[in-house]
């Protein structure tokens, strides 16, 4: 999918979401940094992947999003290709705490889960900025950043009420980005509902993972649980020149969660 060339930084790309857009990325020749918080070993099998999927050149950066100074580091391993023409914010974490429980919420964890959803996207952009402008006046085309959302940041659901909140402000800098950096830089974010990764076993075990992938299946419209894979190619179309012309969508991508009342 990705056109040859193409210059790309993933955060949060050791696993799941993030290294299955890398991948697809790679298909086409990108030239990619893979970043990782905190799982090294995982970021080097994704680079490896990346490697044997096609991709020109694959680096990796260490890096908490929520610190400005790693945000830059981050940016700052592209800095020799003199280009970026996809930033694609990925990096999340969660608490899980059941919405009626307020007392299960801190104020910390409030500012961890701003600090990685919402702060970081931001800072990473702001890092970003210069090298995705140099890429959108190589290519004549705008650069694109893709922000990883969750229907949680729509609807008020998913792992925790920080969690919803933290997503739900990060669609609305979304909107303010895409305004702000037309018509050099193009922003969109992707929505997504269920993803069958790891995230929900590292938050509730195997059994209270199968049980949430089990009650999606049965509930949602299309009767499947979206795949890593489903969904960065979605976050691949809205990084690559087939969505030129899109800036400031939301993209919901759910299986049809929505529509059930």
């Amino acid at each position: 999918m990705a056109k040859d060339g193409l210059c790309a930084i993933v955060t949060g790309s050791a696993s799941g979401l993030g290294a299955a857009t890398a991948e697809i990325l790679s298909k086409g020749g990108a030239r990619l940094v893979i970043n990782y918080s905190s799982s090294k070993n995982e970021a080097e099998a994704t680079a490896e992947a990346c490697r044997k999927a096609g991709a020109a050149e694959v680096l990796i950066a260490q890096g908490d999003v929520s610190k400005d100074e790693d945000c830059r580091r981050i940016v700052a391993a592209a800095a020799a290709w003199g280009r970026l023409d996809v930033l694609v914010n990925n990096a999340g974490t969660t608490k899980h705490v059941a919405h009626a429980n307020l007392d299960g919420l801190s104020s910390e964890d409030f500012q961890r889960l701003y600090g990685v959803n919402t702060i970081g996207p931001f800072q990473m952009v702001r890092a970003a900025r210069s090298l995705l402008e140099a890429g959108a006046k190589a290519s004549g085309r705008p650069s694109a950043v893709v922000n990883v959302s969750s229907v949680a940041g729509i609807s008020g659901v998913g792992s925790s009420i920080a969690y919803a909140a933290s997503k739900g402000a990060l669609n609305t800098i979304t909107l303010s980005l895409a305004r702000a950096l037309a018509p050099l830089i193009r922003v969109n974010t992707v929505c997504p509902g269920y993803i069958d990764t790891p995230w929900f076993t590292k938050g509730r075990g195997e059994d209270g993972a199968k049980q949430v992938r089990d009650g999606v299946v049965a509930k949602v419209p299309l009767r499947v649980a979206s795949s890593a894979d489903d969904i960065a190619q979605l976050v691949c179309f809205l990084a690559t020149p087939a969505s030129s012309n899109m800036t400031g969508e939301i993209v919901r991508m759910d299986a049809g969660l929505h529509l059930v009342t």
